[in-house]
């Protein structure tokens, strides 16, 4: 078993680069709506001038939806392997062009939006899970940093291009023919190149249950061999400090992602932006937020989670406070990449410090709860943005909202998370399953 599920980014690469593939794909499919949707939500779609919190539900339909897809397909994955999940990830999202052609007012875009959820929850849920079944403890914070490089590389893409498209041709046309496209293709990529990578999960937890696993020993959150879905939603709930510190940190940097999303495009339509420089300004927050994954992956594997993941958030929270405060696309775009840097610090971080505790029997299923908890923060932070904004009259209140709950994370984080990176912080050597602060 060991020598047919040998871990590592050279030894798998294969099924690397089919999970890259998979998420570059992902991306592209929710970067088609980052754009124009909200950009055209009142002309085009008939939302009342601004109704910020309509503006939102769209965002809020998306967040609750997907995670909760999240957290199933989480255990799903567990039991029927991630390349099925994957594949039904991608026949949820062949009605949403048609959707977004037809749709004779916004609410059919919250629909949309609910299936868009299930794809994302099932698809990109699939692709991190996977790369962590293959990869070394000491390569998972460049995995996850490739990994999120492509999905939001992905993202930006779409979102420059839908850009263009929309202005040059039709936009419900223009959206309905790239989405169509993508989601064809990605579906035929998922059934004909797509590595089943379970066994290489359950051939790990073999290793460390024989003890031969070889390398530092991770500090594994104490449970059961197989927990159940309660057990492990209440691990990493409230029941272990660093996984209750890390949740709420996922849930809260997603306020950045919604704001960026249905706010930003709003925000700069008032102030006189064209669907071009709007694409621009989100693009590059896409295309930082990406490429810069590539270096702050592996730096989180030399220096440890924690303090990257702790600046990510403070320069995150300074990136969103300044942006209202500016007033050209340069300056606009100057901001989205400061934030795109901060969320490149945190973002591959986080996911990788809960591979590292995470027991590969159910590691799935943690992420999956993690996952759960970080998207459903698109739904708490548009609805709170979105009920702000209408409350208040002022669209800068979303910013200032974000930018003080992502230094509020940062806090938390600070006080109530432990290292996890099992070289800088090891498991004692008296019980390789036991960390400080389990119970």
């Amino acid at each position: 078993m060991t020598s047919t599920h040998q871990l590592g980014i050279r030894e798998n690469l294969t099924p690397f680069l089919q999970q890259l593939l998979q998420v570059f794909f992902v991306g592209l499919t929710i970067g088609l709506q980052r754009t124009v949707i909200p950009a055209l939500a009142e002309s085009e779609f008939g939302v009342a001038r601004g109704s910020m919190l309509a503006v939102f539900a769209f965002v809020v339909s998306f967040g609750v939806v997907k995670g909760s897809m999240n957290f199933l397909s989480g255990r799903l994955a567990e039991r029927v392997g991630r390349r099925k999940v994957l594949i039904w990830g991608w026949l949820f999202a062949l009605p949403i062009p048609f959707i977004i052609l037809f749709a004779p007012n916004w609410w059919w875009i919250v629909g949309a939006n609910v299936l868009l959820g299930i794809n994302q929850g099932f698809a990109w849920s699939m692709t991190v899970t996977a790369k962590m079944d293959i990869v070394r403890a000491d390569q998972r914070g460049r995995a996850t940093g490739i990994n999120e490089f492509a999905g939001y590389g992905g993202v930006a893409v779409a979102g420059v291009l839908t850009g263009y498209l929309a202005s040059a041709f039709e936009p419900r046309l223009s959206l309905f023919v790239f989405g169509l496209v993508v989601a064809v293709v990605a579906l035929l990529a998922a059934i004909l190149a797509f590595t089943e990578t379970l066994p290489y999960a359950r051939a790990e937890a073999a290793r460390h249950k024989a003890g031969t696993h070889a390398g530092p020993k991770p500090r594994f959150v104490e449970a059961p061999e197989h927990p159940s879905t309660a057990e492990v939603f209440a691990l990493v709930s409230w029941k272990n400090r660093t996984f209750m510190a890390l949740a709420q940190a996922g849930s809260v940097e997603k306020f950045v992602d919604a704001l960026m999303w249905a706010l930003v495009p709003v925000f700069l339509v008032a102030r006189g932006a064209s669907l071009i420089e709007i694409g621009w300004v989100t693009g590059t927050y896409g295309f930082v937020w990406g490429g810069s994954q590539l270096w702050t992956g592996p730096l989180s594997d030399r220096v440890g989670r924690k303090w990257p993941t702790i600046v990510g958030f403070l320069v995150c929270s300074a990136g969103v406070f300044t942006f209202p405060a500016l007033s050209t696309p340069l300056e606009w775009s100057m901001a989205a990449a400061a934030i795109g840097v901060g969320m490149a610090l945190l973002y591959p971080t986080l996911m990788a410090a809960m591979g590292d505790i995470s027991p590969p029997n159910w590691r799935g299923s943690a992420l999956g709860v993690y996952r759960f908890w970080r998207d459903l923060g698109y739904a708490i932070g548009a609805l709170a943005m979105g009920i702000l904004a209408d409350a208040s009259g002022l669209l800068e209140a979303g910013f200032w909202f974000t930018g003080l709950a992502m230094a509020g994370s940062a806090i938390v984080l600070m006080l109530a998370m432990e290292e996890t990176h099992p070289r800088i912080s090891p498991a004692p050597s008296s019980s390789s399953h036991v960390p400080r602060g389990a119970k």
